[in-house]
C-alpha cells in the first residue's frame, strides 16, 4: 500500500516536472494564499494583543473612578480666570465606597504636574500622590529599593518612588536609591525605590507610569495642597482626588460594585458630570469580541487567495487531462481501473498544493518578522494559524483536483486511444 502510494507520488512529480513553469505558477497561487493567511492573522493578533494587555494591566477585578473636568459652555473672562475651578472626587467619597464595599481594596490617588531637578538633569512630569495598596491594585513591580509604606504616610515623609524612564533620565550614570531630588521650587524628596518597566499609561493625558514619580498621598496634600494650576489653561483648579481605584475579590462582584459606586456618586456629580467610571473587565470583553471578529474578517480575506490558488490548480489539472488523454486510454487498456486514474491525478493536485503550502508557511512566518523588525509593528504568530493555513491549502488541492480526476477516470478508453 505504502509502496503504491510512493510510486504514485513519484509518477505525479515526474509528470509535473515536464511542465516546470506551469507547475511553478500554479504552486505560487497556493504559496501566496497560505503566506497571506498566516501573515494577516499574525498582524491582527499583534495589533490586538497590546490593547488586551493594557486592559488586563488595569485589572479585571478593578473599578476605576476618575475625576473629569466639566465642559465649560461659556468663554471665561479675565476676572474668572483668577477664580478657582473646583470639581471631581472628594476624600469622604473614597471612605463611603470603602464602607459600602468592605471586602474591596480602595486606593486614592491625586496627580499634578511638576518640574523635577537632579543636578543638571531636569524633567517636567506627573507626580502621583497615593497609598500603599496602589502597587498591588495596579499590578506593578518594584525593580530596586522599596515601595511606599504606612509609616511614610503617617509621617508625611518626603520620600518618592521613580518610574523606570524617569529614573534613567534623572540618574543616567548612578543608582538613584538614597539620593535626593528637587520637586517644584523647594520640596526635596529622597528616592527610596525604582519601579520595574511598566509600558502603560498613567492617566488619560498620555504620561506613562515609567515617567511618573510616586509620593505618599499625605505628603502630597500637606506640601502641595489640593489646588493646582493647569498649565494648558493657566487656571487654578481644586481637585481633592483624581482617581479612586477599587479592587474587588472576584470578577463576579465587579458589575454589582460598579453599579453601587455609580448610584452613590450620582447625587453629587450628575449636574457637573465631573466623574467617570471605567470597568476594565467590560472593556476587555468588548476588545476580545472585536478581536475575534477582526481575525475572522482577516482570515476570510486571506482565504480568498487560497480559493484563487485552488481554481488555478483545477485549471491546470483540466489542461493536463486533455493533454494526456491518450496516456489515460493506454493505461485503461492495460487494465488500470478508474480508481487508479483518480488516485494519479489527485496525487498530482495534492503535490502541487502541498509544495505551495510548505513554502507558503515559510514565507508566512518570515513576513511578520520583517514587519516587526522594519516597521516596529508588533505581530504574533500562532501555531494553530500556521497548521490551519497548511491544512486548508492541502484540502484546497484535493477538492479542486476531484473534478479533473473524475473526468479523466470516466473517459471512454476507446475514444481516448483514438485521441491525437
Amino acid at each position: 500500500m505504502i509502496g503504491d502510494t510512493m510510486r504514485m507520488v513519484r509518477l505525479g512529480l515526474k509528470s509535473l516536472m515536464l511542465h516546470k513553469l506551469r507547475s511553478t505558477l500554479t504552486t505560487a497561487g497556493i504559496l501566496f494564499g497560505v503566506a497571506s493567511v498566516i501573515a494577516m492573522l499574525a498582524v491582527g493578533e499583534g495589533a490586538s494583543a497590546e490593547t488586551l494587555k493594557q486592559y488586563r494591566d488595569m485589572g479585571v477585578t478593578n473599578v476605576l473612578v476618575r475625576s473629569k473636568k466639566p465642559e465649560e459652555t461659556q468663554q471665561t473672562s479675565s476676572t474668572s480666570m483668577m477664580s478657582i475651578l473646583g470639581y471631581g472626587l472628594f476624600y469622604p467619597e473614597a471612605d463611603r465606597i470603602q464602607n459600602l464595599l468592605p471586602h474591596a481594596t480602595v486606593v486614592r490617588a491625586r496627580e499634578f504636574q511638576r518640574g523635577i531637578i537632579r543636578g543638571e538633569n531636569w524633567s517636567s512630569t506627573m507626580i502621583v500622590g497615593t497609598e500603599v495598596a496602589f502597587l498591588d491594585v495596579t499590578n506593578m513591580k518594584v525593580h530596586e529599593g522599596r515601595w511606599l509604606t504606612e509609616l511614610d504616610l503617617q509621617r508625611q515623609a518626603n520620600v518618592c518612588v521613580l518610574g523606570e524612564r524617569l529614573a534613567k533620565q534623572l540618574f543616567p550614570l548612578e543608582n538613584p536609591i538614597g539620593h535626593t531630588i528637587l520637586v517644584g521650587i523647594e520640596d526635596r524628596f529622597e528616592v527610596v525605590g525604582v519601579l520595574a518597566y511598566q509600558g502603560r499609561a498613567a492617566s488619560p493625558n498620555g504620561t506613562t507610569l515609567d515617567e511618573c514619580a510616586f509620593i505618599p498621598l499625605s505628603s502630597s496634600r500637606r506640601r502641595f495642597g489640593d489646588t493646582v494650576r493647569n498649565p494648558s489653561t493657566n487656571r487654578y483648579e481644586m481637585v481633592e482626588l483624581h482617581e479612586i481605584k477599587v479592587k474587588l475579590p472576584t470578577m463576579e462582584e465587579v458589575e454589582t460594585a460598579s453599579a453601587v459606586i455609580d448610584y452613590m456618586l450620582k447625587p453629587a456629580h450628575a449636574a457637573k458630570k465631573d466623574t467617570e467610571i471605567t470597568v476594565p473587565l467590560e472593556l476587555l470583553q468588548k476588545a476580545e469580541a472585536t478581536q475575534k471578529m477582526f481575525n475572522l474578517v482577516l482570515a476570510v480575506i486571506a482565504s480568498i487567495s487560497l480559493l484563487v490558488g485552488g481554481i488555478g490548480i483545477m485549471n491546470v489539472m483540466l489542461a493536463t487531462v486533455t493533454e494526456r488523454t491518450r496516456e489515460i486510454g493506454i493505461r485503461r487498456a492495460l487494465g488500470a481501473k478508474k480508481k487508479h486514474i483518480v488516485q494519479q491525478f489527485l496525487v498530482e493536485a495534492g503535490v502541487l498544493s502541498a509544495l505551495g503550502g510548505i513554502v507558503g508557511v515559510g514565507l508566512g512566518v518570515l513576513v511578520p518578522w520583517g514587519i516587526e523588525h522594519w516597521f516596529k509593528q508588533p505581530t504574533s504568530i500562532q501555531p494553530v494559524h500556521v497548521l490551519l493555513a497548511f491544512c486548508i491549502s492541502a484540502a484546497v488541492g484535493i477538492v479542486f483536483g476531484l473534478y479533473p480526476a473524475w473526468r479523466a477516470a470516466n473517459m471512454d478508453p476507446v475514444e481516448a486511444l483514438r485521441h491525437e
